[in-house]
């Protein structure tokens, strides 16, 4: 069996290895156009030696405009010849996402109608669309011709065209959201044949065609289903317009977080059906159309495995290469234990959401800025054997860093890549900090690889870490006295509520209950309440854990609905279906009053009706906040106000860049 390293034939292209950065939105655009910002973004996975390269989909006509920088075709060409020369210079192959999102966009940027096969509702907007007519839908499928002899011409490989998550293309083969009855909805088809013929004849046989099919709707009442896909892909890849690539995606209009969920979902989840799509494609074709593997493959073990079981010829990794650029140059290197690990949260790389945020990635803050965020020179510093940098070797002020924390161990990192050498106190027996703690939230398991991957790095590049070295704020001096620069990177310390305390009764941090072995082994038995004014993960996360270990488990949150800001990580209406099966009793528009040693009062925040709970604990989600003792150093993460995981290395790596020397 082939492995991930060996080289594939893509029709009448040869990618070098069988890893492929797939399309993923990233507001990145200047305009609608591909700007600099993603010759950069693919220009530094493309150096790094990824085998094909799909760029973020363009829509090919006026009537779709998802997002506010989501790129237009007919704007695109001078940034795909951009893309095309960096990337092919590099070696590796590019292919122009194309699509429509079709009913599954907004109206927000174009200020005109929607555009779908039948009046089915958006679903985040209830916005109903427009029913296509024949004369629209001649426009789009002459628009996709358009778009792919522009990408071609402007020097892609060839195109990829979107039939899965946020397609009108997919729109049309599902019985979800096409209730047509005249020829478009008796062939549910015919819409996609048409397009892929149109985009073939206007790209000639010498480009590549690749094909991105949703093969599970999760909807088995109306939708594509696992039992479908095969002979639907089979004969879409066979028909007259010859196929190249098919890429095995899932996901309907009503489960759009499908397609790439956080860390809840086990990696992979894709794998059996793409085994059973390949099989059927593999008959009708001999094998000649390759099969990509799409869904959280995350691991270069599980993306081997992938190719040698035979469920598929190729491996989407786009989250892995968001967080680690390097991926294929350190598998190459024989050294897979120095990729940066994809933590699956979601939190900095989904960018449909109204704060039309730029990609980026919560563990690797360059991501999305390269072209504003100082490069480092991570892989080329070690070099192909990965002995150590040179950290310790140049003549510049020693860094003391205080904290060992996502803030800490990211400055120090960087700083012993900068050339620093670097010593790094951290009060606990390990690095880590909440990295480890917020590995025990259900989905969050990966952190906890994070924080082994920090630790490691920081051996390999000759950090000095002293554990069980707590420094206090006043001797700070003592060390800039000896000529050192200091990094301030404590984390906080426990917030506390604004809540009547009753007979001596407190509140129960989260921190405490996810450090406890096991999970809220130190809590009294009875039941319990979590107060969650942030409406994050770690309330959410506590209740599910609390709820497995068979006691009564309330959650109370000020919000209309339960873990609010999940939303964005496409988390919420998984999170709130987790609960619901978990027996978690909810209490919204709830604002905490009063604990006693065995009952909570909360307060309905439009009524003003109160309600007692007989709980023996109440846990605390909400921030933590700094010490308040603020040294006169360069002072990160917590210590300077709650921040995410993503803003304390985003801190710790600013802090080292900005060091002296």
């Amino acid at each position: 069996m082939p492995g991930l390293l060996d080289p594939l034939v893509v029709g009448p292209r040869t990618i070098r290895n069988r890893i492929v950065l797939g399309p993923h939105e990233t507001n990145l655009g200047r305009g609608r156009s591909i700007s600099d910002r993603h010759v950069a973004h693919y220009r530094r996975r493309a150096e790094a030696g990824t085998g094909l390269i799909v760029t973020e989909e363009a829509s090919v006509h006026p009537s779709d405009w998802p997002l506010e920088r989501a790129p237009l075709a007919e704007e695109c060409g001078p940034g795909w010849t951009d893309v095309a020369r960096v990337c092919q210079a590099a070696g590796a192959v590019l292919l122009a996402g194309i699509g429509h999102s079709g009913g599954q966009g907004t109206s927000h940027w174009s200020q005109r109608e929607l555009w779908a096969p039948s009046p089915v509702p958006e679903v985040n907007t209830r916005e109903v669309p427009k029913v296509v007519e024949p004369d629209d839908i001649a426009a789009v499928v002459a628009g996709f011709a358009d778009a792919a002899a522009l990408a071609v011409g402007s020097g892609c490989d060839g195109v990829e065209v979107n039939a899965g998550q946020y397609s009108l293309a997919r729109q049309f083969l599902s019985g979800l959201t096409n209730t047509r009855d005249d020829e478009w909805g008796a062939d549910r088809s015919r819409f996609l044949v048409e397009v892929l013929d149109a985009v073939r004849a206007a790209i000639g046989p010498d480009a590549v065609l690749a094909l991105r099919l949703s093969c599970d709707e999760l909807a088995p009442w109306a939708g594509i289903t696992p039992e479908q896909a095969p002979d639907l892909a089979a004969a879409l890849v066979s028909g007259p317009s010859r196929v190249d690539l098919l890429t095995v995606v899932r996901g309907s209009i009503y489960s759009a977080g499908a397609t790439r969920p956080d860390g809840h979902t086990e990696p992979g989840f894709n794998l059996e059906l793409t085994r059973s799509v390949r099989a059927a494609v593999s008959e009708v074709t001999d094998g000649r159309v390759p099969i990509v593997a799409q869904g959280s493959i995350v691991d270069v073990g599980q993306a081997a495995w992938a190719l040698e079981s035979g469920a598929a010829d190729a491996v989407e990794m786009t989250r892995a290469q968001l967080a680690d650029a390097a991926l294929v140059a350190k598998l190459t290197a024989g050294l897979p234990e120095r990729i940066r690990p994809c933590v699956l949260c979601n939190q900095q790389c989904a960018v449909r959401d109204n704060r039309n945020p730029i990609v980026s990635c919560t563990v690797d803050p360059a991501t999305g800025h390269e072209t504003d965020e100082p490069a480092l020179a991570e892989f080329d510093s070690v070099g192909g054997d990965g002995a150590r940098s040179g950290s310790g070797a140049g003549t510049a002020a020693p860094v003391v860093v205080v904290g060992g924390g996502p803030a800490g161990l990211e400055a120090a990192r960087s700083a012993a890549l900068r050339g620093r050498r670097v010593v790094l106190h951290e009060r606990d027996d390990r690095v880590g900090g909440l990295l480890r703690t917020v590995a025990a939230l259900p989905g969050r398991g990966r952190f906890g690889a994070l924080a082994e991957w920090y630790e490691a790095e920081l051996e390999r590049l000759g950090v000095e870490v002293r554990t069980g070295s707590g420094i206090d704020p006043e001797v700070l001096d003592d060390f800039i006295a000896a000529g050192s620069e200091v990094v301030w990177a404590v984390g906080g310390t426990d917030g506390v509520a604004s809540v009547e305390l009753l007979d001596g009764a407190g509140l129960v941090p989260a921190r405490l209950v996810l450090e406890s072995d096991p999970v809220g082994g130190d809590l009294p038995d009875g039941d319990v309440l979590v107060w969650d004014p942030i409406g994050g993960p770690i309330g959410i996360g506590v209740a599910e854990r609390l709820a497995d270990s068979g006691r009564v488990v309330h959650l109370a949150t000020q919000d209309f609905i339960v873990g609010n800001e999940l939303a964005r990580a496409g988390d919420l209406a998984d999170a709130n279906s987790r609960l619901a099966r978990a027996g978690v009793v909810l209490h919204r528009r709830s604002l905490l009053r009063a604990v006693a040693p065995s009952s909570a009062t909360l307060e309905d925040r439009f009524s003003a009706r109160r309600v007692d709970l007989d709980v023996v604990a109440v846990i605390d989600a909400g921030h933590r906040l700094p010490t308040g003792e603020v040294p006169a150093a360069r002072t990160i993460g917590d210590a300077v106000a709650p921040r995410t995981v993503h803003e304390a290395v985003l801190e710790g790596r600013r802090a080292a860049v900005g060091l002296s020397g």
